[in-house]
């Protein structure tokens, strides 16, 4: 029932004799309260509910945790998920890129790191890769879910993202 149809029935009430004037005014004052506490309520809702863009892509950032299960399905499934989206969102293009030039990133240093085991430096060098390779879209996703966009740390920009 809408806040007029309620209105109605006690301005009805009133005009009957059912009510008192200061009855009904009373009435009217604590229902069309209600319903204010109840649209508050519901912008809060609206206005801090993440919007889809920023749930695809906080699972873009998160889908790179996939290799760890599945080799290169953590460099796969990120890049696949933002060709699907990225005509349709300039917000996702602009997550799929700076994912993107981790993972390129990510490559190179594995690359070279291990190239540096030879003289020690590149396994503990390695061993940070590895933690940041997890920390890095951890933080990514939570921004994206935030509706923020977060470039990761140590990435070549390859794909401006911009």
């Amino acid at each position: 029932m809408s806040i007029a149809d309620e209105i109605e029935k006690l301005n009805n009430l009133k005009k009957s004799g059912a009510i008192t004037e200061e009855e009904y005014q009373s009435a009217k004052d604590s229902l069309i309260k209600q319903h204010d506490t109840i649209g508050e309520k519901l912008n809060y809702i609206i206005r801090n509910f993440s919007s889809d863009e920023n749930i695809y892509s906080m699972f873009m950032h998160l889908s790179q945790l996939c290799g760890y299960f599945l080799f290169l399905v953590g460099f796969v499934v990120p890049i696949v998920m933002w060709q699907l989206k990225k005509d349709e969102s300039e917000i996702i293009d602009r997550h799929g890129r700076n994912i993107v030039n981790w993972i390129i990133t990510e490559i190179i240093f594995v690359v070279v790191f291990w190239i540096l085991t030879h003289f020690i430096i590149g396994y503990p060098l390695l061993g940070v890769l590895f933690i940041l390779s997890i920390v890095f879209p951890i933080i990514g996703g939570i921004k994206a879910n935030n509706g923020e966009i977060w470039p990761y740390p140590f990435s070549i920009k390859f794909f401006s993202a911009d």
